[in-house]
């Protein structure tokens, strides 16, 4: 057994190794991968980022109601963690979904139209900003308890263990979440299990308006922690797209192999606030400038252009379409009809 572990703690050196490598430079780990997956990658967070734009916007419109939780500056750990998946893996995430749910490929009318209240939404309009939800790939809901996710995910991942699918379930969750009794938990049977499950904390450095530091006693790092329940973890710097998906296509190899869980720790930030009606007093302005000097938006296709692995040109042109698509998407969702108020207690479990 402590053989084990320390092979174990060996892989796990050589990969936050290897992520750290890549994080220091992003145009060595860039050439591993084809000028379309580079592109891709961008088109998929410079998506994100209008998508949560045209959110907030039609949010002070009044077009969307109840609560909003922005994912803009923390694009890059969502498509980098998403990238290596196929279509029989599961997505189990928090209320912070929307970066999520359209790294995974959920149609973008469809998922405007839910945040509206609309028919055309992905849940008849009945789910909202917190619980987008499509079964169809795989993506099992944002989740608005906090922690919430951890026994849907873990279940997931059993079964995907029990009928032998070849399959893994990512779980993402905030550094908040890890003051639940439930974190813990899932962590010990995910061992004691060993299910192909992939945690995924994006650790922003606030739960709501609570820095880390303020409520997290010992070490600002959670992935040092794990270890304990003999789950290799890693930490990778959160706003580089290509050390997100480096690490996490490693760990999803692992998986597949039947070498899980394991637990991938992202060091990333959000430039708004907890939610759209948060004046982020907590915190000062210094703080988010700081950050936004590593804003993967601007900074990767910055890099893409610099070491000659894309053109100005083609990054342009994937904005403009980006634009348009956001743009239809807003007007797809405006001009569908809301649910009928017959269709109150459809698709209701009773």
């Amino acid at each position: 057994m402590a053989s084990q572990a320390k092979t174990k703690a060996g892989k796990a050196a050589k990969a936050a190794k290897k992520s750290a490598s890549s994080s220091a430079n992003g145009a060595s780990g860039a050439t591993g991968y084809s000028e379309e997956q580079l592109l891709e990658m961008f088109r998929q967070m410079y998506l994100i980022r209008q998508f949560e734009v045209a959110c907030g916007e039609n949010y002070a419109k009044g077009n969307i109601r109840g609560f909003l939780h922005l994912y803009i500056g923390q694009e890059a750990t969502g498509v980098g963690a998403l990238s290596p998946l196929k279509e029989q893996d599961y997505i189990v995430t928090h209320y912070r979904d929307h970066g999520h749910a359209l790294a995974r490929g959920l149609d973008v009318n469809r998922s405007m139209a839910e945040l509206f209240g609309r028919k055309t939404g992905l849940s008849k309009g009945k789910g909202g900003s917190m619980h987008l939800f499509d079964a169809a790939k795989r993506f099992m809901g944002g989740h608005a308890i906090v922690g919430g996710q951890f026994p849907l995910a873990l279940g997931l991942a059993f079964s995907q263990k029990y009928q032998k699918t070849d399959g893994v379930t990512v779980c993402f969750f905030g550094d908040g979440s890890t003051n639940q009794g439930l974190y813990h938990e899932t962590l010990n049977l995910a061992a004691v299990w060993n299910v192909p499950m992939l945690f995924v904390l994006e650790n922003n450095g606030y739960g709501m308006g609570s820095a880390v530091e303020r409520v997290r006693a010992g070490s600002p790092d959670f992935y040092t922690d794990v270890d304990k329940y003999g789950i290799d973890a890693v930490a990778v710097d959160g706003m580089d797209v290509l050390a997100v998906r480096e690490a996490a296509e490693a760990a999803v190899a692992r998986l597949r192999a039947g070498d899980g869980p394991l637990f991938i720790e992202a060091k990333t930030f959000r430039y708004v606030g907890h939610s759209y009606a948060d004046g982020q007093k907590y915190r000062g302005q210094e703080e988010v400038e700081e950050w936004r000097r590593k804003d993967p938006v601007e900074s990767f296709p910055k890099m893409l252009i610099d070491h000659k692995l894309a053109t100005k040109k083609q990054i342009d042109a994937l904005k403009a379409d980006v634009d348009a698509e956001v743009a239809e998407a807003v007007k797809f969702a405006e001009e569908s009809p809301h649910p009928d108020p017959e269709e109150l207690f459809d698709d209701i479990l009773a």
